[in-house]
């Protein structure tokens, strides 16, 4: 068998030299801490619905959260702490390559401290970090089971304190009473950042982020109201004490301060979705490649090669736009709000093709996909939940489109953004500002990224729908009436994230070197990927006769070259048997 190239995180060969010592020495026994328990135990554990304590007492013992989670300016000096966006991005892949689990308990605790470390509460911020020294884990505590991820509307309420009475006396400004659903890590977390309103006050002003903690006596766990490792709470305050040392924001600041904190926790759900394809991808090239069908192996067949190509071609490009849109996130300021549309496609578009990738394999697997001895079941039974956390597809879509006009038709001068991955402490994150304006951020010119590879057959033929789609908006651009057709603007927001999907690929590839092959395979399936969306168009009720030509004028066919997919091929199957967990 050939040697693997080293597009795919591989727990055998990881050595992340890019990173200081101490982050390289905590990625190290991250992997070390699973393999060492074994295949077997974590299937098992996930199929148990074991709760992730032993794994979050490795947690504290390491001080993982802690270095990783801590700003550098409440680090008491430890110049290994620190929220560096890169080496978050790194540990987020690991904990989807072994379980979903185990990525969730970090990506609930990014979000329980988004308001925390955003707020001007030295007292809260100073009881976080060292909580997070002692192996705490923090909650983020906005849905309710009557309006969900609603942050105009919450029935928790504050009530504020009599002046003169005992608990006035006590320094307790209000009593806190109702119930969050569908609060990660609401069982065990010390710091819960709780959404409420103040019953007095009406609209925004009376909005009200506070730190609860899961271990008082007026804090009630409900249950959990999923079945699995992950423990997604129900929980309910019952005249909880609240006091000026646990408010974090009051009034519109805690509108933004929650959106605030879903820029920051939804940015991790590309990587999670990375590893667990990856971890999956190993698994089903080892199996396929040396199972015999009617005397051949199973990846003779064209079909199987031909989703195992697409597969691994989607996979790197999951990679190559999320290790990109690091870049724009670490360099983020009030004047290079970027991040703003490069986010939500984190959210919305990576983990979205992990959907489609895994859907691929498992089509190749059929049975062997649901073996329970497999990680690849695990993964399957999971990769839907992650395009439908911190809002779902049709809401980061929804947010995308806001960027659209701007991006495509009117483009501003920036100082040009390459990788850094020298330690750095993200401070921006926690001084965002106000959560508005996103229709006014500009963008660099798009194209030339395009045209720098249009000499690439399937790049060029892309950068010709890329063309169209801006031609669409200036000839035949949704009207009033469509605009407000929620169904039709999103399959234009599909047909938008294609082109910006493929301009971080491009950067990233420039950056990186990728393998020409892999890059023209990449867009191969770009290509089919906007023909589907403009196929969808032309279905639409309320589209027009000019929207259809235009939809069928913009459809491309990929360029074909059977030698450029032998040689891609060649690298699928050199990662059959490159990787195997330890029993």
């Amino acid at each position: 068998m050939t040697s693997s190239p080293s597009l795919l995180f591989n727990p055998a060969t990881y050595d992340p030299q890019h990173f200081d010592a101490e982050t390289r020495r905590l990625l190290r026994a991250t992997i070390e801490w699973f393999e060492s328990r074994g295949k077997a135990q974590l299937l098992a554990e996930d199929r148990d619905a074991v709760w992730t304590e032993e794994f979050l007492e490795f947690v504290g013992e390491e001080k993982l959260f802690a270095t990783f989670l801590t700003p550098a300016a409440y680090a008491d000096g430890d110049p290994n702490k620190r929220w560096d966006a890169a080496r978050n991005a790194a540990l987020a892949e690991i904990f989807g390559f072994y379980g979903l689990a185990y990525w969730y308990a970090e990506q609930v605790t990014i979000l329980g401290l988004g308001p925390i470390w955003q707020s001007d509460n030295e007292i809260a911020k100073r009881k976080a970090a060292a909580d997070l020294d002692e192996g705490q884990v923090m909650a983020f505590a906005l849905s309710e089971r009557d309006h969900g991820a609603d942050i105009y509307n919450t029935d928790l309420i504050l009530t504020p304190s009599a002046p003169g009475s005992a608990d006035a006396e006590a320094g307790i400004l209000f009593r806190a009473s109702g119930e969050k659903y569908y609060i990660g890590n609401g069982n065990v977390a010390s710091m819960v950042s709780v959404f409420s309103r103040r019953g007095d006050v009406e609209g925004p002003e009376g909005y009200i982020w506070f730190a609860a903690d899961s271990r008082h006596a007026n804090y009630h766990l409900v249950e959990s109201v999923i079945h699995g490792q992950m423990y997604v709470s129900h929980f309910r305050l019952e005249n909880y004490p609240v006091t000026a040392a646990d408010v974090l924001h009051e009034g519109p600041e805690g509108f933004s301060a929650a959106l605030n904190t879903v820029n920051v926790g939804k940015f991790n759900l590309c990587h999670g979705s990375i590893g667990m394809v990856e971890h999956s991808f190993f698994e089903a090239i080892s199996h396929a490649n040396n199972r015999i069908l009617y005397g051949n192996p199973v990846t003779d067949f064209g079909h199987v090669r031909g989703n195992f190509v697409d597969a691994y071609a989607r996979l790197i490009a999951m990679k190559l736009f999320s290790d990109r849109a690091v870049d724009y996130f670490r360099s983020a300021s009030l004047e290079d709000r970027r991040y703003l549309l490069f986010n939500p496609m984190t959210k919305s578009k990576v983990t979205s093709e992990g959907e489609v990738a895994m859907t691929l394999l498992l089509d190749v697997l059929a049975a062997k996909g649901f073996e329970k001895a497999t990680y690849f079941a695990q993964a399957s039974r999971y990769i839907n939940h992650l395009p439908r956390l911190e809002g779902t597809v049709h809401v980061n879509v929804g947010q995308i489109l806001k960027f659209m006009p701007n991006y495509l038709l009117n483009p501003k001068e920036y100082p040009v953004i390459g990788t850094d991955l020298a330690p750095g402490d993200q401070e921006f994150f926690w001084k965002q500002g106000p959560a508005r304006g996103a229709g006014k951020v500009q963008f660099a010119d798009w194209a030339p990224a395009y045209e720098q590879a249009a000499e690439v057959p399937n790049v060029g033929r892309f950068y010709e729908q890329a063309q169209a789609l801006r031609t669409l908006l200036l000839t035949a651009a949704p009207d009033a009436g469509q605009q407000k057709d929620l169904d039709f603007m999103l399959t234009i927001g599909h047909l938008f994230s294609t082109v910006v999907y493929g301009q971080l690929i491009l950067e990233q590839a420039e950056l990186t070197g990728l393998d020409r092959d892999v890059l023209d395979q990449i867009f191969d399936f770009q290509i089919r990927d906007f023909n589907t969306q403009a196929t969808a168009l032309l279905g639409k009720p309320s589209v027009t006769e000019a929207q259809r030509a235009w939809a069928i004028g913009a459809l491309r066919s990929p360029v074909a070259d059977a030698e450029r997919f032998d040689r891609v091929w060649q690298q699928v199957e050199s990662y059959d048997g490159a990787y195997a967990m330890r029993p």
